[in-house]
């Protein structure tokens, strides 16, 4: 699937969204103009917007959108690219999408200025007269109370070496799913769509996110340098993730105690590194994700049931499909 041909195909509606990002961003202050214009000019896939948009066209009665609906996509973008940017200052990361990062070239203070900046941007953008915006504004809200939980709770776990899945799945709702669930939920209350048609599109977004990240962790493992970062960070920063998770059920508890005291050793002893991911590939944990990957893919399909027959609907089951297949 090509992001670019999806982009292209909702022509003038995409254009607004551009338009509504880069004009929430204008300031009177040269150097945040040109930082902002340098995030943008490497924005990446920027699914979350195209999700918007495809959601609100294939939920509406007539296929179209309306003027929040662009609103709330250019929102979820903003958001996004806000986390990334706190996200780069938590993990001392200095590439992100190939390039160097703002925490890199500016340094971390000037990172984080820059993601609240964009933070209050994306609020001000939901803020207008649509009847749905007072719904919209607390789901948002919500999502960044999930985003602040989860990255905490990934610490917490990185730390005492005790993940399990049901941690692991709590973890990647809050970082990953929850804005994905916004931009669909917000885009279809911009519709006036029914609440089953919301809550369709909610279990597939939540759906969709989780099996976007399990792809993202099985990329960490068995990826090439084409994601834009180095391979096994994950395990570095002591995230135990689902095909390290799978392994450990496949190997056994004494094998489960052993690596889980290299995972906490990691920091001290970064050798053991290639270690983990041998025993992750020796013990099914790649074909153990695969699979959990596969069962979120069918979900989301499956929760597009209740859309009419429409090519947004036929985009969003292969953007599901897209999700499993990516190669960054």
């Amino acid at each position: 699937m090509d992001i670019a041909e999806v982009k292209e195909y909702l022509g003038a509606e995409w254009t607004a969204v551009q338009e509504c990002i880069a004009d929430s961003l204008k300031s009177d202050i040269d150097l945040l103009n040109q930082t902002n214009r340098s995030i943008l000019a490497n924005s990446g896939k920027q699914l979350r917007p195209v999700l918007a948009l495809l959601t609100a066209r294939g939920c509406s009665a007539d296929g179209s959108v309306s003027e929040a609906t662009v609103r709330y996509a250019a929102a979820a973008e903003l958001m996004h690219n806000a986390t990334l940017l706190h996200d780069d200052v938590a993990d001392d990361s200095d590439q992100r999408r190939g390039v160097p990062t703002i925490r890199a070239l500016m340094g971390p203070t000037v990172s984080v200025l820059l993601g609240d900046y964009w933070l209050v941007k994306a609020m001000d953008l939901i803020l207008g007269d649509h009847e749905a915006d007072s719904k919209v504004i607390r789901i948002f809200s919500k999502t960044l109370s999930d985003l602040a939980e989860g990255e905490l709770l990934q610490l917490q776990k990185a730390q005492s070496g005790d993940t399990v899945e049901d941690d692991y799945l709590r973890i990647i709702y809050s970082k990953t799913a929850s804005l994905f669930e916004a931009s669909c939920v917000s885009a279809t209350l911009s519709v006036g769509a029914p609440d089953q048609t919301v809550e369709a599109m909610r279990s597939y977004a939540v759906a969709l996110g989780r099996a976007f990240q399990i792809k993202d962790d099985l990329l960490d493992y068995d990826g090439t340098e084409s994601v834009g970062k180095p391979l096994g960070v994950d395990i570095l920063e002591q995230k135990m993730t689902m095909p390290l998770l799978g392994a450990l059920v496949n190997a056994g508890p004494e094998e489960d105690k052993r690596v889980r005291a290299l995972v906490r050793d990691i920091v001290g002893h970064p050798e053991h590194r290639d270690e983990i991911v041998d025993f992750v590939k020796r013990n099914g944990g790649m074909e153990y994700a695969l699979a959990r990957l596969d069962l979120y893919v069918d979900q989301a399909v499956e929760a597009l049931d209740v859309l009419p027959e429409s090519f947004e609907k036929e985009l969003l089951v292969k953007l599901a499909r897209y999700t499993a297949n990516r190669e960054k």
